[in-house]
């Protein structure tokens, strides 16, 4: 870890504004005050920074940089105005600082403030310092301080702020009580790096890292400008200062040659030859005391070699890396001293002192220092620690990354363990000292997740990426406990317990606890949000206070250090806790409370189970949990009796269920349905099993009822297999001849049901349903995985191989069998010559694949469907073409018997619809455009059967014709029938019968007025009787012509050729239905005609007869009349008789159809008979009074006559007469 950072280091790396600097813009001049020393270059300008044009030279003002230094170098390493005399009195400093400011090679892109201190003989003085300008930094002596100038654009410019041209860097120094290798560490890794993650967090969006360290928010440019592997660069480069100041410090061994041999040595180099003891004064050889040096020198070497040789680490104190630089390091000095040995003044020392027989220095030398063995010993060693992987551990920077590093490590250790003679003994704490890294590492990857913020889904990836770490860490140590153990045996070394200590135990036990606690308050919460409250959700049971419970609940360990496993940090956590349950332990109550009362008013288990499903996720709290104990039994009984139920089912057998209903409805066949019916009772059996683990746990299988219970389902389980199904009917495949061959279709006969009850044949295709039956079962069966038998499978093949073609022949020839019945019914018979034509074509192609046979379809099918150049086979289009023929059959039957129909309605509506020639046209033409679809689409026969649906149309019409001439006749005798009472009871009984023909249009006869007039004293009738007959007679002609001037129906809309209109002009309409019908029934209307002109004539005719009243003289009739009075009287009585004609109220006289009106006539007729009246009246009165006198005079002479005779004469005159 690495150490507290002095004062001095805190501000090594800010710029001249940070923290240290916070008045120095208000001290600068007015043209740099506006930036900072060390801003951003974002106010510098564009291209190359010049402010003045490019092409133009300025000099530098090197005062201007002065100024600055002067304010930057006593802002931040506290320099004094005389100490910075130092630098300006260097003669050369203004040259350097022009150079560096106008030096665009790259040569000088940096310029080094160095403060060195100034020596004293006094120590109670203050210590003084000198300051110095430098391109090159140099560390011997080591500087007090060092600032780097770096230069933001290839040259600066005196115009603009220098603080946006210059970026400065505080060096670290030793002088300030620091260590080199520290002092770098805290520069990355408390500087460049956090800056460096916080402008790639930003850039990607400010979002946090998952997995790890993986920049979630970052763009796909970035990924590929290697930001990761950059983080991790930055890594490994703190990871190896960090190594820098925890190696062992191994001394370094110098070995001292005297210097009479050095300089013999130096002698003979200088001559190019290899020195030897010859090339030494004998005296010095017989010198005692020049001995004696070169023995005490080596000795000195020995005690020197025996530091190094001697030199050991306690592998549990320390980091994993300190053990492996240890040894990487002191095989380096052993190689070291070894080639310190071989150099030619230590071989010439010891072979002068072998040759003065000083054996006790020279003999024992390698024995003394173990140099050879213990240089052994660490090559051998090193083997395991050359190319040990653990910087891939210590670098890693998110949790994917130590589990690799976890793996190479391993994978490492326990191959290089069997090469290497490492100790197990240390290869243990070496592994524990990997434990106390990977803790580290880990520790520092989960830290900057903060886990206790993460929502809920991002945490349990990191817990389930984190027990994957784990569970690597345990299996490579279970791997390497093996080989610690095979590689102990080999070695046949004392026996060692195996055993690791390892250092993430605590760790990895706290985060197992934190990954368990934010599981169950995640439940508590979820269970609690306003979401689950609703519809849907446990109703009744939460509510908000619970809801705000929880949350103040959390926020009471949310800001605790969960990660800190010392005593301290446990005692913490555990508080918090404790804080946490008491108030999580009031919401639990409420729920319980709640619970209760839910599963109390359950009216059966259905609806307790389904509260239990609703309050599962909260059953993972042990209070909650306790409180439902007393519901199981209820539960279990439950289940028990739904297992009864499937006890039931299956007692009832397949075939009897609604499952093989249904089976068959879906074309499942019988096996494999039956196979599907066990799994699916199986998989019920499961989940009421599983209902049992939901209500008495995970150990549910330790109770009693749960151990009779799951006795119960695997006998249960063992009844469901279904192999003796399955073999049966494998024996049944294998008995039946299942090959496919023969011909495609078979005639089969059978006792017909027809007149005569003779024999019918039946044309059937010669395929097997067993085959498809087949077919069908291997393909569910190994949709079902289960095995089926090589023949079996094969024969399924060639099933599935004509099945397509079997069943479209199947399909075509229940289609023509189909389609042949339809046409044979009798109400559908008349459409059979419209599709005899494509019935013949369909007969033809069954004529046709007769002889065809299966086997070609067989084993032809795959290499032979195509021709050579791609064309189809001519049986794959026999059954193509056959199928379209029939299909073709079929919709052009079922076209013409719906357009029969169609038509038939038509013809029908002709028989009632209203008797108009709108309407009956309109039903003609649906008519006639269903004969001109049938043409257009090309039907057979088509004008055979057109023509005789003509006929069936003239039968409607002429029994129309016939009902309307009926109808006429009675509207025209109607109408004339309403003179007398009787007349008009008939007509009454006429008009019912006339409410039945309404459907003929309501057709009546049109009323004709004609008027009596007299003009010029004629009297005449306007218009004449015959208009009337001519009227009457028209309109009996437009009723009929209704009809008959209706267009015929044809088959000629679509033929091309010239027809004259003369010669079939009475084809085109049914104008000769009038000749259809009964003479009696036309003669009929001209009858009435006659009548009721005739009728009329008589009429007028006494209205004429006054005609005499203007062309009689009085004196003639009066003449001839004479004196009779008879006859006077007589003409009188005829003159009151005819008067009735026209002296009445009336005006007119009705005929029914006809009207004659009298009322001009009327008067002038009255009139002219008054005055005729008066005269005939005035002389029969003379002529009656003339009577009357002449009878009068012969009474009046009679009386006299007689009076003049006397009683007694007449007596006796008359003798004896009796009266």
């Amino acid at each position: 870890m690495p150490t507290p950072l002095s004062p001095t280091e805190s501000h090594m790396a800010l710029s001249p504004t940070e923290g240290s600097l916070p008045s120095l813009s208000s001290t600068l001049p007015t043209s740099e005050s506006t930036t900072t020393v060390n801003g951003s270059a974002s106010g510098s300008h564009p291209g190359n920074g010049h402010a003045h044009p490019p092409g133009s030279t300025l000099q530098f003002d090197s005062a201007v940089f002065k100024q600055y230094l002067e304010l930057l170098l006593t802002a931040v390493v506290g320099a004094s105005p005389e100490e910075l005399e130092s630098i300006w009195d260097d003669d050369e400093w203004e040259a350097k600082v022009e150079r560096f400011a106008e030096d665009t090679s790259g040569g000088m892109g940096a310029l080094y403030v160095v403060k060195m201190l100034r020596p004293t003989e006094d120590d109670t003085l203050p210590p003084t310092y000198t300051y110095h300008l430098t391109s090159t930094i140099s560390y011997d002596p080591p500087p007090s301080a060092t600032l780097a100038l770096i230069k933001r654009q290839p040259t600066l410019d005196t115009s603009i702020p220098l603080a946006q041209q210059l970026h400065m860097l505080n060096l670290y120094s030793p002088a300030e009580g620091s260590a080199p290798y520290e002092s770098l560490h805290s520069l990355v890794h408390l500087g460049v790096a956090p800056w460096f993650d916080a402008y790639v967090s930003r850039k990607g969006g400010g979002r946090e890292l998952k997995g790890g360290g993986a920049l979630t928010g970052m763009g796909k440019e970035d990924r590929q400008a290697g930001v990761p592997l950059t983080k991790r660069k930055f890594a490994e480069l703190e990871l190896s200062l960090l190594h820098l100041q925890q190696n062992v410090e191994i001394p370094e061994i110098h070995l001292g040659v005297n210097p009479q041999i050095q300089r013999v040595v130096d002698q003979a180099y200088a001559r190019g030859e290899k020195p030897t003891i010859d090339d030494l004064s004998q005296q010095y050889l017989s010198d005692s005391s020049f001995l004696n040096r070169l023995q005490g020198d080596v000795n000195s070497w020995i005690k020197q070699i025996q530091t190094v040789t001697r030199l050991d680490r306690e592998v549990s104190s320390g980091t994993a890396s300190q053990e492996i630089n240890f040894w990487l390091g002191l095989e380096r000095e052993l190689e070291h001293v070894d080639n310190q040995l071989n150099d030619d003044g230590v071989r010439m020392i010891m072979e002068v002192l072998r040759s003065a027989k000083r054996y006790r220095a020279t003999v024992g030398f390698h024995a003394d220092t173990g140099l050879n063995d213990h240089m052994a010993r660490v090559k051998n060693y090193n083997n395991l620690m050359k190319d040990f992987p653990l910087n891939e551990l210590l670098s890693a920077t998110d949790l994917d990354k130590i589990s690799d590093a976890l793996y190479q490590i391993f994978s490492h250790l326990n191959k290089k363990l069997r090469l290497s003679s490492y100790p197990i003994r240390r290869a243990l704490p070496l592994v524990e000292a990997i434990s106390r890294d990977f803790t580290s590492v880990l520790l520092n990857v989960l830290a900057s997740h903060r886990l206790m913020y993460l929502p809920y889904d991002t945490f349990a990836h990191i817990m389930t990426q984190t027990g994957e770490v784990f569970k690597m860490w345990d299996e490579q140590v279970k791997e390497f406990t093996n080989v610690a153990r095979e590689v102990t045996r080999k070695r046949s070394e004392r026996f060692i317990p195996i055993k690791i200590q390892a250092e993430h135990v605590k760790l990895q036990e706290r985060i197992g606890f934190l990954r368990g606690f934010r599981e169950r308050h995640e439940q508590l919460r979820v269970m609690t949000a306003p979401g689950r409250r609703g519809p849907g959700g446990v109703e009744g049971v939460m509510d908000a206070e619970m809801e705000e419970e929880v949350r103040a609940a959390y926020d009471g360990v949310r800001n605790v250090d969960v990660m800190d496993v010392t005593p301290e940090g446990t005692e913490i956590w555990v508080q918090a806790e404790t804080t946490y349950n008491e108030r999580i332990a009031r919401v639990e109550n409420q729920i319980i409370s709640r619970m209760r009362d839910r599963l109390g008013m359950a009216r059966n288990a259905s609806e307790m189970f389904r509260a239990f499903s609703k309050f599962n996720a909260l059953f993972v709290r042990p209070k909650i949990r306790s409180a439902i104990q007393e519901y199981q039994t209820q539960l279990i009984e439950s289940v028990k009796d739904d297992i009864q139920q499937l006890h039931a089912k299956m007692r009832g057998q397949y075939r009897k269920s609604e499952a093989f209903h249904m089976a068959q409805m879906r074309d499942l066949p019988e096996i494999s349905s039956t196979i599907i019916w066990a799994r699916q009772i199986e998989r019920q059996l499961r989940m009421y099993m599983k209902r049992v683990e939901d209500v008495l746990g995970k150990e549910w299988h330790h109770y009693a009822e749960g151990q009779r219970l799951q006795q119960e389902s695997e006998s249960f389980r063992k009844k469901l297999d279904v192999r003796k199904v399955y073999e049966a009917w494998l024996h049944e495949v294998n008995r039946r001849d299942m090959s496919i061959r023969g011909k495609l279709f078979d005639v089969v006969r059978s006792r017909g049901t027809g007149l005569g009850g003779g024999q019918q044949y039946t044309l059937h295709v010669n395929y097997d349903s067993q085959t498809i039956s087949l077919f069908k079962e291997v393909r569910n069966l190994l949709w079902l995985n289960v095995q089926i038998p090589h023949a079996i499978n094969n024969i399924a093949k060639e099933a599935k191989r004509v099945y397509p073609h079997a069943i479209s022949l199947m399909e075509t020839v229940r289609t023509y069998g189909q389609t042949v019945e339809l046409v044979e019914r009798e109400e559908n018979q008349a459409v059979g010559p419209l599709v005899a034509e494509y019935r013949i074509q369909a007969q033809e192609m069954i004529a046709r694949g007769i002889n065809y046979k299966w086997e070609y379809y067989v084993n032809t099918y795959d290499t032979a469907a195509f021709g050579a150049e791609g064309t189809e086979s001519k049986h794959l289009a026999y059954i193509r073409n056959f199928a379209t023929g029939v299909n073709l059959l079929q919709d052009k039957t079922n076209n013409a018997i719906e357009l029969y129909r169609n038509i038939n309605k038509e013809v029908e509506e002709l028989s009632t619809c209203a008797y108009s020639s709108e309407t009956f046209s309109a039903h003609l033409a649906k008519i006639q455009s269903i004969i001109d679809k049938l043409n257009l689409e090309g039907y057979a026969n088509l004008e055979h059967w057109v023509t005789q649906l003509d006929a069936r149309i003239e039968e409607n019409l002429v029994r129309r014709l016939e009902r309307i001439v009926e109808a006429w006749c009675l509207e025209f005798d109607t109408a004339a029938g309403r003179e007398d009472d009787v007349r008009t009871r008939e007509g009454k009984r006429r008009g019912e019968k006339r409410k039945e023909n309404d459907k003929d249009g309501h057709m009546h006869v049109k009323p004709i007025v004609h008027e009596i007039r007299i003009q010029n004293q004629v009297i005449f009738l306007d218009p004449p009787i015959e208009y009337a007959r001519e009227s009457w007679l028209r309109q009996l002609h437009e009723w009929l012509g209704v009809i008959c001037s209706l267009r015929r129906i044809h088959t000629s809309s679509y033929e091309i050729g010239l027809q004259t209109t003369g010669s079939q002009h009475a084809d085109l309409t049914y104008t000769s239905l009038l000749l259809r019908l009964d003479m009696q029934t036309l003669e009929r209307p001209f009858t009435l005609v006659e009548a009721k002109v005739q009728e009329i004539k008589d009429y007028v005719a006494k209205w004429l007869q006054f005609q005499s009243l203007w062309d009689l003289e009085p004196e003639a009739v009066f003449a001839r009349l004479g004196d009779s009075l008879a006859s006077w009287q007589q003409l009188l009585i005829e003159i009151k008789r005819t008067r009735a004609t026209f002296d009445n109220s009336d005006t007119s006289h009705a005929f029914g159809v006809c009207t004659i009106d009298y009322e001009q006539v009327q008067s002038r007729v009255n009139a002219k008979y008054d005055a005729w009246q008066k005269d005939i009246l005035n002389r029969f009165g003379v002529k009656l009074g003339n009577a009357m006198k002449e009878m009068h005079a012969s009474i009046t002479k009679a009386r006299h006559d007689l009076e003049n005779h006397s009683i007694e004469g007449l007596m006796a005159g008359a003798g004896g007469r009796r009266f």
